[in-house]
């Protein structure tokens, strides 16, 4: 392949050459290595080694580069190789929570709360595939046309959702919901405002003393990162079982042991959900379960265990408010087949939970927990519950973003006669009726 004319090499190199000129190097560097070799090497070490073939190719093929087109050449050149290309510089960029691709040439991220478009792309669906097989093969996924969704993980805990062409019109899609390697800390959570601090003294309470709590909350409100930060309450003398499709949580706990379903292989056979999970969990002497989230028959098994001496037990349902958390679960409830009496349903939830905390994001971006609400008992056919926290919301600011203050409903909670058996102290006028700021 000849290479460029001087005459367009003096300017800035355009994105189709650079594109042309990568493309190029990667093929000579694949040809270049030497594999026996390579599997002597590992980590930076192995960086470091092909980064040199790749500078030198790189002054062999196109020595007119500037130094800033020379660096990010070769940046991008090792990302192909070992990581996930263009993705690679979506996961590094500061501030960005979520990343969604509509094909190859349309990538969206959300950013400081707001979705932007962003000036990355792929070469064409073929080289977005690629990437996507590479991610979902190293955690032991597949993708294709007999199984073309899919839930996977990134190494740095991301979680990730596919889908392809046929289901997909415009090219594979993907969905990336950021978690860093490091989970936000309690401080952080503070000082972003998502809860005050006398709700804080709940909430460890309640794990402390073992109560089986609900996260509920939309799509992206903050349910994993708040179920993370609150298991740091828990004791580290408990064992400690997670449940998930795509292994995302982050629990600050030695001795947790982390579970995850697997689909069906292409034969249709192989499949191990949710509920099998539960089950089996049962026979290993948990302290505690955790299923990152409740959305089919498995929820009657977490009831159950929550009912059978598996206290402080924890999951997350999608609902916009308490009572439709309530009223998703009975419907999941039955998801399973199990003809239960309605009425069956809701004096197992309400034996079984204790509290239910809500995770909303708000117009503009801003998450905060808007209710949390003690769950009682029955009254003829209804559950009663009642707020002991919530958000009231006073308005839009001039960017858009929701503003509002947090109260204390000046309602104490049955529960704290279990806090006090646990030890668990509170001050006096934590629940009296005031605003929280």
């Amino acid at each position: 392949m000849a290479s460029p004319p001087l005459s367009r090499l003096k300017k800035e190199t355009s994105h189709d050459d650079f594109e042309n000129l990568k493309r190029l190097i990667h093929g000579k560097l694949v040809d270049k290595l030497d594999l026996n070799k390579l599997g002597e090497l590992q980590g930076d070490t192995l960086r470091r080694e092909i980064r040199l073939v790749v500078e030198h190719l790189c002054d062999t093929e196109n020595p007119l580069l500037n130094r800033s087109e020379r660096e990010r050449l070769i940046e991008e050149v090792l990302d192909e190789t070992f990581g996930f290309g263009p993705l690679e510089i979506l996961m590094k960029e500061e501030g960005v929570a979520d990343i969604m691709i509509n094909g190859p040439k349309h990538v969206f991220v959300e950013k400081n709360g707001r979705i932007q478009r962003s000036p990355v792309t792929f070469r064409d669906n073929d080289h977005l595939l690629q990437i996507l097989d590479r991610i979902v093969s190293r955690v032991g996924r597949r993708i294709d046309e007999t199984s073309p969704m899919c839930d996977a993980r990134l190494p740095d805990g991301s979680r990730l959702n596919a889908i392809i062409p046929p289901l997909a019109l415009d090219g594979a899609s993907l969905t990336i919901r950021k978690f860093g390697s490091k989970p936000l800390a309690l401080e952080d959570l503070l000082n972003f405002g998502a809860f005050t601090p006398e709700m804080v003294m709940l909430m460890e309470g309640a794990i402390k003393a073992r109560l089986n709590i609900i996260i509920s909350g939309g799509t992206g409100s903050g349910k994993t990162t708040l179920l993370n930060t609150l298991s740091s309450f828990i004791q580290s003398d408990q064992r400690v079982i997670t449940i998930e499709d795509a292994a995302e949580l982050q629990l600050q706990q030695d001795h947790v042991l982390r579970l995850e379903t697997r689909p069906s292989n292409i034969e249709g056979k192989g499949s191990v959900s949710a509920t099998d999970l539960v089950k089996n969990a049962l026979r290993m002497r948990p302290d505690r379960i955790i299923i990152g989230e409740c959305r089919g028959p498995e929820t009657l098994d977490m009831l159950q265990a929550m009912n059978t001496g598996h206290e402080g037990s924890m999951t997350t349902v999608h609902a916009n408010n308490p009572r439709d958390a309530v009223s998703r679960i009975e419907t999941m409830v039955t998801m399973g087949g199990v003809e239960l009496p309605l009425k069956a349903i809701r004096h197992q939830l309400s034996s079984a939970v204790d509290l239910i905390i809500q995770a909303s994001r708000l117009q503009g971006g801003p998450r905060k927990l808007t209710y949390v609400t003690e769950v009682l008992n029955m009254e003829q056919d209804t559950i009663i519950m009642q707020d002991i926290f919530r958000f009231v919301q006073d308005g839009i600011d001039e960017e858009g973003r929701a503003f509002g203050h947090f109260e204390s409903t000046g309602v104490r909670p049955a529960f704290m006669s279990r806090l006090e058996a646990a030890g668990v102290r509170l001050p006096a006028n934590l629940f009296s009726a005031r605003s929280l700021g």
